[in-house]
């Protein structure tokens, strides 16, 4: 699957991997550049755009932060790459 974004956020890459177009909206932040889930911090994306963390991964307690303004920002650009693959939508919905 594809990563969000070209760049890093807090040095970890955000992306999807195909196991997760089963279940709702998510991101995985990792700083292994093969994007494998295992090792890697999970983020629940709800429509407003806020997360929930259900695995921190290799991030620090400083970087989740920033990692999840950065999720808020960008949310509506990574449904939509989320969407081209999988009808699952947001978080609680």
């Amino acid at each position: 699957m594809p990563k969000c974004f070209a760049e890093k956020v807090c040095g970890h890459w955000l992306y999807f991997t195909t196991h997760c177009l089963l279940e709702a909206m998510h991101v995985h932040a990792s700083k292994d550049s093969r994007l494998r889930e295992m090792g890697a911090a999970k983020f629940f994306v709800l429509a407003d755009g806020t997360s929930r963390m259900m695995a921190q991964g290799t991030l620090k307690d400083h970087e989740v932060p920033e990692v999840q303004a950065f999720i808020k920002q960008h949310h509506a650009e990574m449904f939509a790459k989320w969407s081209e693959r999988s009808a699952m939508g947001y978080f609680g919905r």
